[in-house]
C-alpha cells in the first residue's frame, strides 16, 4: 500500500503545478492531477512555492481550505470511479454529474460524503462504510 508523507503529497502537487506550467510531459495520475490542479486557479499561488507550502498549516479552526486535501480527494473520487469502488461509485458519481451539469461540483458534493464516511469510520473505530456513502451521494441527488 501507498502512504505518502504530507510533505511527499505537498511536493506531487507543487511538481505537478511547475510541469503543468512549464508544459513538461506528464505521466497518467500527473495528467489527473494537472486537470485538478487547473480546475482550482485560487490555488496556483500555494502551489508554485514548494518551499512555502511545505511550511505551511490548515487548522481546521481558521477555516482555511487546505489546498492538498482538497486536490487529493478530487484524485481519490476521480480513481473511485476508475475502477467503480465501492460498487455503484461511478455510476451514483455520473447521476450527480448530469444532476448539478458539472464533474467538478459534483466531485465537490461527493467530497462532502467521503469526508463524513471517513471521519465516521475514525470516530467509530470500524472500516468505511461503502454503502453509507453510496447512499449519501444518492441523498444529494435526489435532494439537489
Amino acid at each position: 500500500m501507498f502512504s505518502p508523507s504530507q510533505d511527499d503529497v505537498r511536493r506531487f502537487f507543487c511538481q505537478v503545478m511547475s510541469r503543468w506550467q512549464q508544459a513538461e510531459p506528464l505521466d497518467t495520475l500527473q495528467t489527473l492531477a494537472a486537470q485538478w490542479v487547473q480546475a482550482h486557479p485560487e490555488f496556483h499561488r500555494i502551489l508554485s512555492d514548494e518551499a512555502w507550502a511545505l511550511r505551511q498549516t490548515y487548522p481546521v479552526e481558521v477555516g482555511h481550505t487546505n489546498p492538498f486535501l482538497h486536490l487529493s480527494m478530487h484524485l481519490s473520487i476521480s480513481e473511485q470511479c476508475s475502477i467503480d469502488q465501492p460498487p455503484g461509485i461511478r455510476q451514483a458519481v455520473a447521476q450527480l454529474t448530469s444532476h448539478k451539469d458539472s464533474l467538478h461540483e459534483a466531485h465537490h458534493g461527493v467530497m462532502e460524503c467521503l469526508g463524513a464516511m471517513l471521519w465516521e469510520s475514525q470516530r467509530s473505530g470500524r472500516p468505511p462504510d461503502g454503502a453509507a456513502y453510496l447512499e449519501a451521494i444518492q441523498r444529494l441527488i435526489s435532494h439537489d
